[in-house]
């Protein structure tokens, strides 16, 4: 089966509670801490833009607000600002679905990008150390080490 709409898909699980993780996901001072500083903000309304903020001020993406529904559902676009290969890519869509289950939450994240791009790429490498780093944050009380040098733009690359 051929599909040239790549779709990546994350699923964790976490010893939290929905509305914990709910605030995690949309409280810009909690994202700051497992997205290596970046802060997500938004008032969250559908139709209303979402942007990641690096300390210094600049985007790492922007998007607009598709569906809020707390604590289960949270969707939104995405489009990487950090250099002009990015900016080409047309917007891709970022969903969170928040499920209580045996006491804990299944936390599933897909992005859809309309064709294979350079964020795609990108993004498919970083979602599992985000999401691994807000597991660690919400059972911890600490964001993985690794997340700490920051995923923006001015962040330090790997050789």
């Amino acid at each position: 089966m051929s599909d040239d709409k790549p779709v990546f898909v994350y699923v964790t699980y976490i010893d939290s509670t929905p509305e914990k993780v709910w605030q995690a996901l949309t409280d810009g001072d909690f994202t700051r801490q497992y997205w290596g500083g970046l802060r997500i903000s938004s008032d969250w309304q559908e139709g209303s833009p979402v942007q990641c903020l690096a300390p210094n001020g600049s985007a790492g993406w922007l998007g607009q607000v598709l569906r809020c529904d707390p604590p289960r559902l949270l969707s939104y676009t995405f489009q990487m600002q950090v250099n002009e290969t990015y900016r080409a890519d047309p917007p891709s869509r970022v969903t969170y679905e928040v499920e209580e289950t045996r006491g804990m939450v299944k936390l599933t994240l897909t992005h859809e990008h309309a064709a294979p791009s350079p964020t795609h790429e990108n993004t498919r490498n970083g979602w599992p150390a985000i999401m691994s780093s807000l597991k660690s944050l919400l059972e911890r009380g600490r964001p993985l080490p690794f997340t700490r040098l920051g995923f923006g733009p001015d962040a330090p690359r790997d050789a």
